[in-house]
């Protein structure tokens, strides 16, 4: 298995477009998705950012994500098993690591 990489954070905002517009401006950070009402996906073409906005949890770092070759290797790795990602997000799946945080699982990239 190649070596995992972080592909993204996601963090929650409460000012969806203003952060978005500031990432973009001070970062050069390109927009590639938008789901309306929700979520903003950014990328500098390397790391990708979520943006979320969400009263449901704490407003701050939210989650992080790994490219993977195989989900299920990860789970034996881990000897966990992935929650499937029932949200609507771009991850297949998470775990959680020692300490609970929750950390996105995924065999694809984001939309381009």
């Amino acid at each position: 298995m190649e070596k995992p990489r972080i592909r993204h954070i996601a963090i929650n905002v409460q000012k969806l477009d203003e952060t978005a517009e500031y990432y973009k401006r001070v970062f050069g950070m390109e927009e590639k998705h938008r789901r309306p009402g929700g979520t903003i996906y950014l990328s500098d073409g390397h790391m990708d950012l979520a943006l979320i906005h969400s009263d449901k949890y704490p407003w701050g770092i939210h989650h992080f994500g790994f490219v993977v070759d195989s989900v299920e290797e990860i789970e034996q790795i881990a000897n966990t098993k992935a929650e499937e990602n029932t949200y609507g997000a771009i991850a297949e799946s998470w775990i959680k690591d020692v300490e609970g945080n929750r950390v996105d699982i995924s065999k694809h990239g984001w939309p381009v």
